[in-house]
């Protein structure tokens, strides 16, 4: 691309591209003029946060802010779990205005390597060599932004929009950090997203007709508390199952199908727990859900009285679902995960009366491998933490979305 155009973004052929450009391919399309131009890269580490995050991103972008954007990503059978109209035999293709290749290293590329205003690399995935190389070929040298996982620790704030010069180009890469404090790049957030919730809350039909089609079953009794279960496996996933089944009032648990479907199936005495199952024991009723793409799972969230979350994407959306939640942070060695998971509680729980803080310090931290969940002692707090749920949403949304702050701050570079 001409070094002082920002190229449009094409739909993709009508048949998947030959092996030889199934990576970085030139694209022909006049340019729309004063639309930026985006190249997000992904690899897909495990399960499904790294895509989900940058899928999101690339949607916003597009939405949001007009942006043309193509994400490179490394595994299109993961990320077609969150978007079902993606072809994974196609190598390059066109999913709701943005360009999709998947991203494997070319051997030769030619000498028009196409290269865009923005280019993102997410999670320190490292970029082709060829494009850093075409990068610093450009007239104009891209915005280069590498975007770091979610943390909650202080020290954030103080890297984040941190550069650092490329060792061998003349290029510069600006570390952009989410955070849940001030002074980062916040969080992922839609601008319809609170009012898409409140929508769904006030609709009984809505959540009538999610229940019917997500369990096939009538939305419960109101007495009953509606419990979402998206984890990693979990030693603790007994003791708990085994409290609610003892609960003096009625618990219905939903548990999209996943890494922790074998547990459920074990605690019902089944083989297996996959979607469309549903089990009961004492108290306990639970409904294996299908997996499904990313405006179902904010309906799952709000469906739900409590939401357990995983991973770094499931756990923002908690947040913004306004709802009590439990998070299983990343699980790493040596316990290093439970200093960032401290940190968290830090932001969430800070405003809670002294006796519901370490409430529900005691419950993510056994939820994490230190101790056994309390479902009685958190279930006494539950009020609390309803109400701290909705004033925190409040405030992490004042920080501006992730998706805002980066391209304003983008913007400021390009000018």
């Amino acid at each position: 691309m001409p070094a002082t155009m920002s190229p449009a973004r094409p739909p993709a052929p009508s048949a998947a591209p030959s092996q030889a450009t199934h990576s970085v391919t030139a694209l022909t399309q006049m340019p729309v003029y004063g639309a930026i131009a985006c190249d997000l890269f992904c690899a897909v580490i495990d399960n499904f946060g790294d895509i989900g995050v940058c899928w999101r991103l690339a949607r916003q972008l597009t939405s949001e802010h007009g942006w043309q954007v193509r994400i490179f990503v490394d595994d299109l059978h993961a990320f077609k779990k969150l978007c079902p109209a993606l072809e994974v035999e196609r190598s390059r293709q066109a999913v709701s205005g943005i360009v999709i290749e998947h991203w494997r290293e070319p051997a030769h590329v030619g000498d028009t390597l196409e290269v865009a205003d923005v280019v993102i690399e997410a999670f320190g995935c490292e970029l082709p060599h060829v494009y850093v190389a075409a990068m610093a070929r450009r007239e104009r040298a891209p915005v280069w932004l590498n975007l770091e996982y979610l943390s909650a620790e202080d020290w954030v704030a103080d890297f984040h929009l941190r550069q650092s010069p490329h060792p061998r180009y003349p290029l510069t890469k600006t570390f952009f950090f989410p955070g849940l404090g001030a002074g980062t790049g916040g969080v992922l957030k839609e601008r319809h997203l609170d009012a898409a919730r409140a929508a769904f809350e006030a609709s009984q039909q809505m959540r009538e007709a999610w229940w019917r089609h997500a369990t096939g079953q009538p939305a419960p009794h109101p007495d009953a508390t509606v419990i979402s279960l998206f984890v990693y496996e979990n030693p603790a996933v007994d003791s708990l199952l085994e409290q609610w089944r003892d609960s003096p009032t009625p618990i219905e648990l939903l548990v999209p199908e996943g890494r922790i479907s074998g547990a459920i199936a074990h605690f019902f005495g089944l083989p297996a727990f996959p979607a469309g199952s549903h089990a009961e024991r004492g108290s306990l009723r639970a409904h294996a859900l299908a997996f499904t793409d990313q405006p179902g799972y904010d309906a799952l969230l709000w469906a739900s009285h409590l939401n357990f979350v995983r991973g770094e994407d499931s756990f923002v959306r908690a947040q913004w679902a306004a709802r009590p939640f439990v998070w299983h942070i990343y699980p790493q060695a040596d316990d290093a995960h439970l200093p960032k998971l401290d940190a968290a509680l830090a932001h969430y729980a800070a405003p809670l009366p002294a006796a519901a803080r370490a409430a529900l310090a005691r419950f993510w931290h056994a939820w994490n491998g230190v101790g056994q969940p309390d479902w009685a002692d958190f279930q006494h707090h539950r009020a609390a933490f309803e109400q701290r749920a909705v004033d925190w949403g409040q405030e992490l949304a004042a920080l501006g979305d992730l998706a805002g702050n980066l391209a304003e701050f983008a913007k400021s570079q390009l000018k």
